[in-house]
């Protein structure tokens, strides 16, 4: 037992980070680490962000069509007031109206990742409809793009590899 003991503590250290951070050693790259639905509220699973925006017309367009995201039907009762966006494997962003406070955020606040298929093609179209934003090379060589959307909420980018 004392020999077996030393390799299963070198066994634990080298498996903690992917298992219980549900991230291999390369940064971006997540792994499919089970949840468990019997600890705490038993989340399974993660399903939309919502944020509210000021103008659902100015914030449906920019998300449709500067990010790329697929737009997806809403009741009819909430068309005037709700835009919801497909951001896949069964997760959204819902716009919901009624913004009348300014948003404030900055790269080390608030904000929210998206994975690109490329940085080039992100960085392009940021520049061709004149978007501001903020590019920086992380840990693990990780290209990053900072950006915000019409009513402040800043999004980050991150290279999908």
């Amino acid at each position: 037992m004392k020999k077996i003991l030393p390799i299963l503590a070198f066994i634990f250290i080298q498996l903690t980070p992917s298992v219980f951070f549900a991230q291999n050693k390369e940064y971006g790259k997540p792994q499919a680490a089970p949840l468990n639905p019997t600890k705490g509220m038993g989340v399974v699973g993660h399903n939309h962000v919502a944020l509210q925006v000021e103008s659902i017309e100015i914030s449906a367009k920019f998300y449709r069509d500067i990010v790329g995201l697929e737009q997806i039907e809403v009741p009819d009762s909430l068309k005037t007031k709700r835009a919801w966006f497909n951001m896949g494997n069964f997760q959204m962003i819902h716009l919901l109206s009624g913004r009348t406070k300014p948003v404030e955020n900055d790269r080390n606040g608030s904000h929210f990742s998206l994975f690109v298929a490329s940085m080039d093609k992100a960085e392009a179209v940021m520049k061709a409809n004149n978007i501001p934003f903020f590019k920086q090379i992380r840990f693990g060589g990780v290209k990053q793009i900072y950006f915000s959307d019409p009513d402040g909420y800043l999004i980050e980018l991150n290279e999908k590899k």
